[in-house]
C-alpha cells in the first residue's frame, strides 16, 4: 500500500514560518523512529531532493548534539546543527535546529517536533517545525521550507520497505 500524500499546512511570517505536515509510512513505528535517531538512516533521506548528506552526526539523547551539512546538487553546502530537547522512544521527539554559514553565524534558529503514532503496522508521523530568520535574506531560506521538508520524507518513504 503506497504512502498518503503529505497532509501539509504552513504559516509565514516574513521573518518566521511554521510548518506542520502529516504523513502516513508503510512501516512500523520503530523502523522510522531509527531512521530518526540514527545518524547512517539519516544521511540516506535527509535534505532536499538532490541534495546529499556527506556529514552527519547525531547523538540522540537528551542534550545530544546534531550536526550535519546538506550538499546541493551545485557542490554548494548548508550546515545545520542542534539539540536533542526530548526523546520519549519510540514515540516523540523534539531537537533544536539552526541553520549556520561556514562562520557558524546563526541564518535561522527553529525547533522541531517529530510524533509517531503507530497504526496496525503503519505509523504516522506529523511534524511540526519553526524557525525564525537570524539575517537579512532569511526569508528566502524560509521560503523553501515546506518544500524542503516534504522532500525530505519523500525520501524517507523511499527507503523505507514495502509491506
Amino acid at each position: 500500500m503506497p504512502a498518503e500524500p503529505d497532509q501539509l499546512s504552513a504559516d509565514a511570517l516574513p521573518n518566521q514560518r511554521t510548518v506542520v505536515i502529516t504523513r502516513i509510512f508503510d512501516a512500523s513505528r520503530a523502523l522510522v523512529w531509527t531512521c530518526w535517531t540514527d545518524e547512517k538512516h539519516m544521511a540516506q533521506w535527509f535534505g532536499p531532493k538532490m541534495f546529499t548528506i556527506p556529514v552527519c552526526t547525531l547523538e540522540a539523547r537528551v542534550g545530544g548534539k546534531i550536526w550535519l551539512v546538506m550538499r546541493g546538487p551545485d557542490g554548494a553546502e548548508y550546515p545545520m546543527k542542534g539539540v536533542f530537547r526530548e526523546l520519549v522512544e519510540p514515540e516523540r521527539l523534539v531537537f533544536s535546529n539552526i541553520a549556520v554559514d561556514k562562520d557558524g553565524t546563526h541564518l535561522l534558529e527553529g525547533e522541531t517536533t517529530v510524533i509517531l503514532e503507530e497504526l496496525a503496522g503503519q505509523t504516522r508521523m506529523t511534524l511540526r517545525t519553526h524557525a525564525v530568520g537570524k539575517v537579512p535574506y532569511a526569508p528566502q531560506m524560509l521560503a523553501g521550507m515546506q518544500a524542503g521538508w516534504s522532500q525530505s520524507l519523500d525520501k524517507l518513504a523511499a527507503l523505507l520497505p514495502r509491506g
